[in-house]
């Protein structure tokens, strides 16, 4: 399934006082890869900001006086999340957002959950990791990720952030594109026949010394007493199977 990380900033911190989005950012995972592909917005709210929201942000009323409303972009949105997995740490608050921000359209889409499937990575870390602070901060420090340019929060960095985390605490990363043409060229390679010079100095052989040959005998006497089965090595000395 597509997998869609998503984040956003928000006027404050309840849409049931008419609170609203001013940032989504999302990116997407295919594979467990994380693509090119990526969906980021900043919104004009309409309203003013709370202060306590501005000082996690650093977003005003006058930044984002000129940018599209929340109307403009839905449909978007819409089209990058629309069937996916949404991955969003604390799920409730950014969905609670969202499907206010819908409910305010003309001809409101539904809710998030009817539109895709969403995971909240804050319950999944909470399984994974009980009793401890699970804050995508923390979570940065258990999987060491840098986060040193999360000075403010964002709604496109911080789900960048976030995939690296999800994608750590299931598992790691799939490392390697193997497109086709990388397949090709990995098999001519892997057929490839390296051949030794032919004019090369014979390897050195290295003989084991008495006293070294002698404490090999001790070892494997050590060995047999403590485990009751002579070893495999004294079968070999000795030239039987």
């Amino acid at each position: 399934m597509r997998q869609v990380v998503l984040d956003t900033e928000t006027t404050g911190l309840e849409p049931e006082l008419g609170h609203r989005v001013i940032e989504i950012g999302c990116v997407e995972i295919i594979g467990r890869r994380v693509t090119q592909h990526k969906f980021h917005t900043y919104i004009n709210p309409e309203r003013d900001l709370d202060e306590g929201a501005i000082e996690v942000h650093g977003l005003t009323r006058e930044m984002l006086a000129t940018e599209p409303r929340f109307a403009e972009v839905v449909e978007g949105f819409l089209d990058f999340v629309r069937g996916a997995e949404v991955i969003i740490h604390n799920a409730p608050f950014d969905v609670g957002f969202l499907d206010y921000e819908f409910s305010l359209l003309p001809e409101p889409p539904g809710t998030m959950a009817q539109l895709c499937e969403i995971t909240d990575s804050l319950t999944l870390a909470r399984r994974r990791h009980p009793g401890q602070r699970n804050s995508l901060d923390a979570l940065c420090r258990r999987y060491d990720i840098d986060n040193s340019q999360r000075t403010l929060h964002g709604a496109l960095l911080d789900a960048e952030i976030l995939a690296d985390v999800y994608l750590a605490m299931t598992g790691g990363q799939t490392a390697l594109s193997l497109d086709a043409e990388s397949q090709r060229s990995e098999v001519a390679d892997a057929g490839a026949i390296r051949r030794l010079p032919a004019d090369r100095k014979p390897l050195r052989v290295l003989r084991a010394s008495a006293e070294e040959r002698d404490r090999h005998q001790q070892l494997l006497k050590i060995m047999e007493e403590a485990g009751g089965v002579e070893p495999l090595w004294r079968q070999l000395d000795a030239g039987t199977p």
